[in-house]
C-alpha cells in the first residue's frame, strides 16, 4: 500500500490497554499494519493469566501494574509511556479483537495529514448492523442516548463516544490534563470533553461491530456507573462553558 511522506515521517505507537487478554491479544497484533506502526505497548492491569508472556513473545514492549490501577488508570500509564518514547501518533486498541486494528492505517493518515487531530473508530452505523454484530441492546441503547446528550452540550455530531479505538496527536495529549482524569471507565468521557474544551478537531470512520465470548466487556452495573458518570461529566462541561 502507498503510504504518504507525511505518515512515513511520524513515529505511531499503538498502545493496548491490557488485562486478562490472553485469548485475543496474539490475533489482535497481528493484524496491527506493521509498515507504519513504529512500537506497540502493552500495559498489563495486574492480570492472573499469560496476558504478559504473550505479549513479550510477540516482542511487544511490556510494562505490569503490580496492583490493578483501573480502566483510566491503565491509559494513564499507556500514553504516558507513548509519549516518553517520542510518539508521534498514539493509537489506543483494545487487545479484546472487538476492534479491526487493519483500520489503524487509516486513522494515521487522516491525523498525520492535518485533517484531524483526534480519531475515533464507531460501531454505530446503523442499529441492525450492531445488533447483529454481538452489541447488547441495553449497551446500544445506552450509546445511543448517551451520545446524542453529550452532542447536545457540546455542539459535537459524533455518532460514538464510547468507542475502545481512538487515535491522537501527540499535542492533545501533552494539552489535557489526562492523569487528573478517573482511574475508571469514565476516562474516555473526560478525555474527550478535555479535547473538546481545547478545541481540537475530532474524526471518525466506522469500525465493523464484533462481540463474542472472549471480548471483554463491563457488566451491568459497571455500565450504570459509567453512564451516570459520563452524565455528571457532561453537566460539568456545560457549566464549565457557561
Amino acid at each position: 500500500m502507498y503510504l504518504g511522506f507525511s505518515v512515513k515521517k511520524n513515529k505511531v505507537i499503538v498502545v493496548f490497554p491490557a488485562y486478562r487478554a490472553e485469548k485475543t491479544l496474539e490475533q489482535t497484533v497481528k493484524d496491527v499494519p506493521k509498515e507504519i506502526v513504529s512500537e506497540m505497548i502493552l500495559v498489563d492491569d495486574c492480570s492472573n493469566d499469560q496476558t504478559v508472556e504473550i505479549a513479550r513473545r510477540l516482542g511487544m514492549i511490556v510494562h505490569q501494574h503490580q496492583i490493578n490501577m483501573g480502566y483510566g488508570g491503565n491509559q494513564k500509564t499507556c500514553y504516558k509511556l507513548a509519549l516518553d518514547r517520542g510518539a508521534d501518533i498514539i493509537i489506543m486498541l483494545h487487545p479484546d479483537y472487538q476492534y479491526d486494528p487493519k483500520l489503524i492505517r487509516y486513522f494515521v493518515e487522516y491525523i498525520a495529514d492535518g485533517y484531524f487531530d483526534v480519531m475515533l473508530g464507531s460501531r454505530i452505523r446503523s442499529r441492525k448492523e450492531a445488533l447483529a454484530g454481538g452489541m447488547p441492546k441495553y449497551k446500544y441503547i445506552s450509546n445511543r442516548l448517551l451520545s446524542i446528550f453529550e452532542n447536545i452540550v457540546t455542539g459535537q455530531n459524533l455518532s460514538e463516544w464510547h468507542t475502545g479505538m481512538r487515535g491522537y496527536k501527540r499535542e492533545v495529549l501533552e494539552s489535557i490534563d489526562y492523569l487528573d482524569n478517573s482511574d475508571d471507565f469514565v476516562f474516555d468521557s473526560q478525555v474527550l470533553f478535555q479535547i473538546i474544551a481545547k478545541g481540537y478537531k475530532i474524526g471518525e470512520i466506522p469500525v465493523p461491530v464484533r462481540y463474542f465470548a472472549e471480548s471483554s466487556s463491563i457488566n451491568f452495573k459497571a455500565s450504570v456507573r459509567y453512564g451516570i458518570g459520563t452524565v455528571w461529566e457532561a453537566i460539568k462541561y456545560l457549566f464549565s462553558k457557561k
